[in-house]
Parts: structure tokens; sequence; C-alpha cells
């Protein structure tokens, strides 16, 4: 899959979010990106930055929030197109949750591990 195609999954994904949470997203940029850390070779997306959650009045004049999305990973991961669709899907909706504050522990639950 080109870098291209799957940045396009990226944006779809992105744009299946509702409206009620992107109006409530604040300072955080999505990217797309070959691989991640030496270190988690397998890590399919990565947010790196200060939950809606635990913001307060201290929380200005920050640089955004950043979500990774690695491609490189997803594409191993996967064994079909339709598997690359989905995954990327999961894999976005899993970061902007970290975004609310919601953990790990909480998105196994859910179903969004």
């Amino acid at each position: 899959m080109s870098r291209e195609a799957f940045e396009e999954l990226v944006s779809q994904a992105l744009d299946t979010i509702p409206p009620e949470l992107t109006r409530v997203m604040d300072n955080v940029a999505v990217f797309v990106e070959d691989e991640p850390d030496p270190a988690e070779p397998e890590l399919l997306g990565l947010y790196e930055g200060t939950p809606l959650t635990e913001r307060g009045e201290w929380y200005a004049g920050v640089l955004p929030d950043r979500i990774s999305i690695y491609m490189g990973p997803t594409l191993r991961y996967c064994e079909t197109p339709g598997d690359v669709v989905h995954e990327v899907a999961v894999t976005v909706v899993h970061e902007i949750a970290h975004h609310f504050g919601i953990d790990d522990e909480r998105l196994h639950e859910l179903g969004w591990g």
C-alpha cells in the first residue's frame, strides 16, 4: 500500500469521529509516520501530550499533542487490505481516546485494545 493510500485511510478514520467529539478536541495534531521508535517496533500508534482530563489553568502556550499512526507495523500486522482499513480505524480511535483521558485498560474493556 502506498503512503498516500495509507494517509487517506487515516483521514477517513478521522472523518468517522462524531462531530460532538471533534468539536472538543483541542490542540492535537495527527501524523502518519513510517516506523515507531526501534524500542517498540510493533507499535501501531502513539499519543503524546496532556490529555484533556489533565489540563488546567496552567495549560496555555504549549505545543500541540501529537498522535502518530505508524504505517510500517500496521502493514506488517495486517494480512489483507480490509484488515488495514479496520486496524487504522481502531488505532485512530484508540489514540484519540487517550487525548480524552481514556487509558489502555478501559479501552481494552470497551473493545478498542
